[in-house]
């Protein structure tokens, strides 16, 4: 296929797609992506995870720290199509306006639901049952352009935002590559998205991460698991902070006020919340590692624990 095809994007999510794409025997001309950050204690300049696929495939890597500012190389290639995929910029009119047929957008949610920088912490966050993937024209306004495609697939009532993060990559790439052929010859069509149906999922706030215990078992548990990736959930105990990772939902009825410990076990510890308890699976105590519950409870004073009050 002689056409000129750019990808934009930076973490593994849309790494796995431009693998994908080259697999399915696309050649991609240029890759946009982040510039390389400092990671870890020994700030070591890092790539990201696309320039890491573009690289290994000797593909040209542009990486503009402000893109509104820095896109003349992008318009001055004249691609036919640019693909989009968590890049992490607004992308300025310039660069839309460019390519022959159109710069198109893999989205994580069922658009017009969750436009912004969050959709797979929304969706777990708020409890959904099912999300998907949305392949869209990108104009201006964010995540506000015409649908070309759509494909959703079920939340479970123990999923992260990681489990959902890894079922969207595969459903987001089999959806565009089902939808590339459609966009090439032209048969493609656009459904305008519909404005009173729309919701936001703005990046999560230091307020969302604090667990608020006089909530229902099934809020705080969809907490957990929707930041269990990253910020992850927190609570206090002793003035210090203590950091939720995962959950279970229980049936068991709540016996005193919310955020108490009920009970603590060789496996695990059970907390009132509003209306029943939930059991802690994974957490991170003050000052050491993430780490089973089991293997805390093992460090701890089992009787001593009990009563104590998440804040």
């Amino acid at each position: 296929m002689d056409k000129k095809i750019i990808f934009m994007g930076t973490p593994i999510f849309a790494a796995n797609i431009l693998e994908e794409l080259i697999a399915a025997g696309y050649k991609i001309d240029l890759v946009v992506s982040q510039p390389d950050k400092k990671v870890g204690r020994k700030q070591l300049l890092t790539p990201t995870p696309v320039k890491e696929v573009a690289v290994k495939h000797n593909i040209d890597v542009f990486q503009p720290a402000r893109i509104r500012e820095d896109f003349q190389p992008i318009v001055d290639f004249n691609p036919d199509l640019i693909i989009t995929a968590a890049y992490g910029q607004i992308v300025p009119d310039q660069v839309l306006n460019s390519p022959k047929i159109e710069c198109i957008n893999v989205h994580g949610s069922l658009l017009p639901k969750y436009r912004g920088g969050a959709p797979i912490h929304f969706s777990v966050l708020n409890g959904d049952e099912k999300t998907g993937v949305t392949i869209m024209k990108m104009v201006s306004k964010m995540d506000a352009g015409a649908i070309i495609s759509q494909a959703e697939f079920p939340i479970e009532e123990n999923d992260t935002t990681a489990d959902v993060h890894d079922k969207m990559i595969g459903v987001g790439a089999n959806l565009l590559l089902n939808t590339l052929p459609s966009i090439f010859d032209g048969t493609y069509t656009l459904t305008e998205q519909d404005e009173e149906q729309v919701t936001y999922s703005p990046n999560i706030s230091k307020e969302q991460e604090r667990i608020i215990w006089t909530k229902t078992a099934k809020e705080v548990h969809n907490q957990i698991r929707g930041l269990s990736t990253w910020p992850g959930a927190y609570t206090n105990l002793d003035s210090k902070r203590f950091k939720i990772y995962m959950s279970n939902l229980t049936d068991i009825d709540s016996t005193g006020n919310p955020g108490t410990i009920a009970s603590v076990t060789d496996e695990t510890i059970y907390v009132n919340c509003n209306d029943k308890q939930i059991k802690l699976i994974k957490v991170q105590p003050a000052g050491k590692k993430q780490m089973e519950t089991r293997d805390f409870v093992r460090g701890i004073d089992k009787q001593a624990f009990l009563g104590k009050v998440f804040e």
